[in-house]
């Protein structure tokens, strides 16, 4: 058995190209394209060519964001780990996960609600464009969707993408009915990876 011998550069164009060839012709404008791609990358799973879901100019509207210095705000340490920093710094922004801190643990725990919706609340608070990325937490969903609706909350973006099975279709069907822009990946497939993924490829829309 004979390996190619690449960098991780190299790895990753041709991944890419592999990606696209497999996709049989099929496209999307960009930076939709970019993003479609990153997450099979991603995954290894082309379900993500069929269930990813973006409101109108949605990618376009989440890439003028992040280049004028928009925020993050996750529901996992994963996927704020995974979320090219670098990058987003240099554009002004900053990620934040606010699932372990102490006094969101101690809310969570007096009010009898997950963290993840008061990461949420802490969230809107920023006071600056934010993008919100969920990857696990429905509950996560289903606070943004109060929040745009019973107090005015107006993300620059919503990449909705948890996985699992529990509330998980129900919670990405509700935040495809609000009026703010998003991308969603329909069904029980995400995870904090793929939230990650979808920044990242935005990023990279801007050079590395």
């Amino acid at each position: 058995m004979v390996f190619e011998i690449l960098t991780p550069r190299e790895i990753e164009a041709k991944s890419m190209e592999t990606i696209t060839k497999e996709l049989g012709g099929r496209t999307w404008p960009e930076p939709e394209f970019s993003i479609v791609k990153r997450c099979i990358h991603t995954s290894a799973d082309f379900d993500y060519a069929d269930n990813l879901c973006f409101s109108e100019d949605a990618a376009k509207i989440g890439v003028e964001a992040l280049k004028n210095g928009a925020d993050i705000v996750t529901d996992t340490k994963m996927a704020a780990a995974g979320i090219n920093k670098n990058k987003l710094t240099s554009l002004g922004g900053e990620v934040h996960c606010y699932i372990s801190d102490p006094d969101v643990v101690e809310e969570a725990k007096s009010r009898g609600c997950t963290r993840s919706t008061v990461c949420m609340e802490r969230g809107a608070k920023l006071g600056k464009p934010t993008i919100f990325v969920i990857g696990n937490a429905p509950t996560a969903l289903i606070e943004l969707h109060r929040l745009i609706n019973e107090e005015g909350l107006r993300p620059a973006l919503i990449v909705g993408v948890p996985v699992g099975f529990v509330n998980v279709v129900e919670s990405k069907e509700l935040i495809m009915t609000d009026d703010v822009p998003y991308i969603v990946a329909k069904g029980r497939k995400g995870g904090s990876n793929i939230g990650a993924a979808i920044i990242n490829a935005m990023l990279y829309t801007m050079g590395r």
